[in-house]
């Protein structure tokens, strides 16, 4: 029989050694990752190379695989490289919670290649909009990062401890915390994740 998940916000108190002083009661959440969705980093997995313009912005709304679990996105140009204009990419979508959310990539480098490294979880990606290049031989495609989304808006850095295919992480991973943004809240092992099970143990 499964139980109702434990709400941990409803503000329990627990008692202390001073009269009249208590203080807040915090739980430790097991929070894990599959091998299926603990993939590695990977470029074009949300949508492969399409061609942008040097006219008017490209706007995609079709076309997408959604990341395996809520994780951050890249955005790689390539094609002609002179081409290439210091613009930013847009990219629409939901967080965890199916709340709607965008972010504003990195400029690329003009005259160059790169590869953009966001910092939100998009759970879905709904639209992609590429303002206009220098010239017409630029190519986009969008992939997934390493950093993976938490489901729990953190107002500072809770996590404990880290284990990365059963093994205890020797350091600490990065953590990045928002106690009003969703998305923003992201987990980035010190391991490279490729294909094995995630645990995360944090207070919440």
């Amino acid at each position: 029989m499964n139980l109702y998940p434990y709400n941990h916000k409803i503000g329990q108190k627990i008692q202390t050694d001073a009269i009249d002083v208590a203080a807040d009661h915090a739980y430790l959440a097991h929070f894990q990752r599959s091998a299926t969705e603990a993939i590695a980093a990977a470029e074009g997995t949300v949508i492969g190379d399409f061609a942008t313009s040097a006219t008017v912005p490209t706007v995609k709304i079709t076309g997408f695989t959604n990341p395996s679990c809520p994780k951050n996105l890249t955005v790689t140009c390539g094609g002609v490289d002179a081409d290439v204009k210091a613009v930013q990419v847009v990219i629409e979508g939901t967080n965890y919670a199916d709340e709607i959310i965008s972010e504003t990539f990195p400029a690329f480098t003009v005259n160059a290649f790169s590869t953009e490294i966001g910092s939100k979880a998009f759970k879905t990606v709904t639209k992609v909009t590429v303002p206009a290049m220098d010239g017409a031989g630029v190519t986009i495609h969008v992939g997934h990062g390493e950093k993976l989304g938490l489901p729990y808006l953190l107002p500072h850095n809770t996590v404990i401890k880290t284990v990365f295919d059963n093994t205890v992480e020797a350091n600490a991973p990065t953590v990045t915390v928002s106690a009003t943004a969703l998305e923003s809240n992201t987990i980035d092992l010190d391991s490279a994740l490729n294909s094995k099970v995630v645990d995360v143990y944090l207070m919440v």
